[in-house]
């Protein structure tokens, strides 16, 4: 298949640059589970405790079922944004088998950071922590993703940098909690219909890509054939914006112009908004721009995939009435969307997109795809085109989807403040440990189909070095627990002798695997075990260390709503025997037990507020270093 014809416009330095651009990986971070349309006021809240008027009548046009927020029922947050974007990179480098360190430049977007100042690149750079690189901080709506990875394709193209990174995140769930809005209500008791239109219409996530000079030598990549963004500012007024009011039109003063903060947001110049009576012009300008492709030669109509991001269903129609009219409809199997099941995730959509397309087993070599992102702020079009190359990865099983185990489910007494306080503070920081651990490299390879026969081995033999000592440290708490808590210490007396033999299953399924066993029982604490294992020796050593109880927590949950999934996905993917993942298995089974000497310490009547403060502090904590002990595998 021939390349398109280079654009006319393209700049002499850009004519001597030859060197092509691959996407070789693409990464997603969605938040927590996906909401349905019944449950969002849930999350974003009712203004006033009144239901809103306005949810039906959009979420009708916009045929969203599904989104995603990093927000809680109680309208907390539970990342970062610039988390969510380095969440999303570390998923694309997992990925591609790619260590940060080896990252030499960082494109990332987003239409409002966590911060003003400083760059939403430099806070997404301080969250990965890799090395000095180069940075580029992209501001904008929804083209602004596309910008990044222009910014990154130039940087490889250039043959300044290796290894590129573009990302892109959006947070705007937080920008729409019931409690911004109570003070704008008019007289009906409603939000203007302009202000709360985009309550229903964006959700949270983050996208990332991997850029090189050179696509996978196994498996597909995308090569980028070309990027082009038309701004469309000098023609129209603002349409999607935040940090003024208009009037007949016109922008009023800044948020910065008034007397005060408190001022700014009682009036509403804080919020996002959109003139919806402009929207019409987005998808006239992308139309128009596309039939321009056409007609200067840089695309043909014979590409395969037509990935273009829409905010809702209305305009898709609006997209293909335009080009029915024109005689260049793009038939229906070539349009690829997700917007119904992912939601409308701005800039980071086209990553988004492009991550599950290339993951979804259509892609064949010399396919093309083109891209459009329309983008409302004050219209931009913005377009790519892809060209799939390298050959078809070998078939793999076919996985069970990934989905959110939850949290341990405690039964306890929710009438009573102090049990129900610690079950509400344990949940959200399962959520968290959950959402880092499906990012963690093995446990993302394993998730993925990727896992090999050495990564088990490694984990197992890793493990074994930790779990060895649980039942130790079990002891060890007991032994510090004074005779007005003796129930408790008989408790955790029962346990450990329940787990002291734990390890022996881990050499077993080490060895059934070919590993050696003077190899598992002579190994090493990696790094991050010795961190954990330092950790529950210093926390058992106190007296009466009830707050043990949040290590518990973690460590029996992760057993209980996660080991069973793990083991069998291990044995179905490298083709082993039940015998060969006992320990997995096991622990999936006989963990629920477990928490149930969790609850009934709680419901001991120990609680006091301050038991409470450290249980949930010791469940960060160890969630932490569990972590740790996962992402530093063979690091010893």
């Amino acid at each position: 298949m021939q390349n398109p014809a280079r654009n006319p416009r393209t700049s002499a330095l850009e004519a001597v640059i030859l060197r092509d651009v691959y996407i070789t990986s693409l990464g997603t971070f969605l938040p927590g589970k996906p909401i349905g349309n019944d449950e969002m006021e849930a999350y974003l809240g009712r203004i006033q405790g009144k239901p809103s008027r306005a949810r039906a009548r959009v979420l009708k046009q916009n045929g969203i079922q599904t989104r995603h927020y990093a927000i809680d029922t109680q309208q907390r947050s539970l990342f970062r944004n610039s988390e969510m974007a380095a969440l999303a990179v570390r998923d694309a480098l997992t990925r591609r088998q790619r260590p940060l360190e080896q990252v030499d430049f960082l494109a990332a977007a987003t239409t409002q950071g966590d911060l003003c100042v400083p760059g939403f690149g430099s806070m997404v750079h301080g969250e990965l922590q890799n090395p000095t690189c180069e940075i580029a901080s992209l501001h904008g709506v929804c083209a602004s993703g596309v910008m990044a990875l222009r910014s990154a394709m130039l940087q490889v193209k250039a043959e300044e940098r290796q290894l590129a990174i573009a990302c892109a995140s959006e947070f705007p769930s937080r920008l729409f909690k019931a409690s911004r809005f109570t003070a704008q209500l008019g007289e009906d008791g409603e939000l203007p219909f302009d202000t709360e239109f985009l309550r229903w219409m964006l959700s949270d996530g983050s996208g990332a890509a991997v850029l090189e000079p050179a696509p996978r030598s196994e498996g597909l990549s995308l090569k980028i054939e070309w990027i082009e963004l038309r701004s469309h500012a000098h023609q129209y007024g603002v349409c999607m914006y935040a940090g003024a009011n208009t009037a007949q039109g016109e922008l009023g003063p800044s948020w910065l112009d008034y007397p005060s903060f408190e001022a700014a947001s009682a009036e509403g110049a804080i919020n996002l908004k959109q003139d919806i009576r402009l929207l019409d012009n987005m998808v006239k300008i992308g139309v128009d721009g596309y039939f321009d492709l056409l007609e200067k030669g840089r695309l043909t109509p014979d590409f395969d995939y037509f990935v273009c991001h829409y905010s809702s269903h209305f305009f898709r129609e609006q997209i293909r009435r335009l080009l029915d009219q024109a005689g260049a409809s793009i038939p229906e199997e070539k349009w690829f969307t997700n917007l119904y099941t992912k939601g409308n995730v701005g800039c980071a959509s086209i990553y988004v997109l492009l991550e599950e397309l290339f993951h979804s087993g259509k892609l064949r070599p010399g396919q093309r795809i083109l891209c459009m992102v329309p983008e409302s702020g004050r219209f931009i079009a913005s377009y790519m085109l892809l060209t799939v190359v390298g050959q078809e990865a070998p078939a793999r099983p076919a996985l069970p989807p990934v989905t959110p185990a939850g949290p341990p489910a405690l039964q306890v007494n929710t009438t009573d403040p102090l049990q129900a306080s610690l079950v509400r503070q344990l949940t959200r920081v399962w959520i968290d440990f959950e959402a880092r651990l499906h990012q963690v490299p093995i446990v993302s390879r394993l998730e993925h189909g990727q896992l090999t026969v050495e990564d088990y081995r490694l984990l197992l033999l890793n493990l074994r070095q930790q779990v060895a000592e649980g039942a130790r440290w079990i002891a060890r708490a007991a032994s510090h627990i004074d005779l007005s808590a003796f129930p408790l210490r008989s408790l955790f007396i029962t346990h450990a002798r329940e787990e002291h033999r734990d390890f022996q299953m881990l050499e077993r399924d080490y060895v059934s695997v070919g590993g050696k066993l003077e190899d598992i029982q002579n190994g090493q604490k990696n790094v991050g075990s010795e961190a954990l294992s330092a950790w529950m020796f210093q926390r058992a050593s106190q007296p009466n260390p009830f707050d043990l109880m949040g290590a518990m927590f973690i460590i029996e949950g992760l057993g209980s709503r996660l080991a069973r999934g793990w083991g069998e996905r291990i044995r179905d993917q490298l083709g082993l025997a039940d015998s060969q993942v006992s320990f997995l298995l096991y622990h999936g089974s006989n963990d629920e037990s477990h928490l149930d000497k969790l609850e009934t310490a709680v419901q001991s009547g120990l609680l006091t507020e301050a038991l409470v403060e450290r249980v949930v502090k010791t469940a960060k904590v160890t969630a932490r270093l569990y972590l740790l002990q996962l992402e530093e595998l063979g690091n010893v």
